[in-house]
């Protein structure tokens, strides 16, 4: 994952667990990530999609967790923006006439799951209530 989404999306979180009983508006969220807030709206939508927030719309409208910070893991947070593997994508074409690129993607594939599954099991044993107390 070479963009921003994991950061972007750990982020709104940790503000949503760092004020639970408040609406937190996309517009707020983005004065604090620094960035625009169709951003913000755009993971709102993922991670609500994800079932961690829920939102409501209007005047009071805004974002909260939908449920405990002590419940949501950051693997939960990581899963839900994921796009591609940890270590990147592969090369879809290489030569097969090479030994190498004949049998690469074979041995990648082992690869690129086997280090999905250590940070899968590492942010896993994270909660976000964890995380978000760095900020206190």
């Amino acid at each position: 994952m070479n963009n921003t989404r994991f950061a972007t999306a750990i982020h709104i979180m940790t503000l949503l667990a760092e004020s639970p009983q408040d609406w937190l508006t996309s517009d707020w969220m983005a004065g604090s990530i620094n960035i625009n807030p169709v951003i913000v709206r755009k993971e709102i939508g993922v991670l609500k999609e994800a079932g961690l927030i829920i939102s409501r719309q209007g005047k009071d409208g805004g974002t909260q967790l939908a449920k405990s910070a002590d419940s949501i893991s950051i693997s939960d947070i990581y899963l839900a923006v994921k796009n591609t593997e940890v270590l990147g994508k592969k090369n879809n074409n290489p030569n097969p006439v090479c030994t190498v690129g004949r049998n690469i993607n074979t041995h990648l594939n082992t690869l690129f799951s086997e280090t999905d599954e250590l940070v899968l099991k590492f942010l896993g044993n994270k909660s976000l209530k964890e995380f978000t107390e760095h900020f206190k």
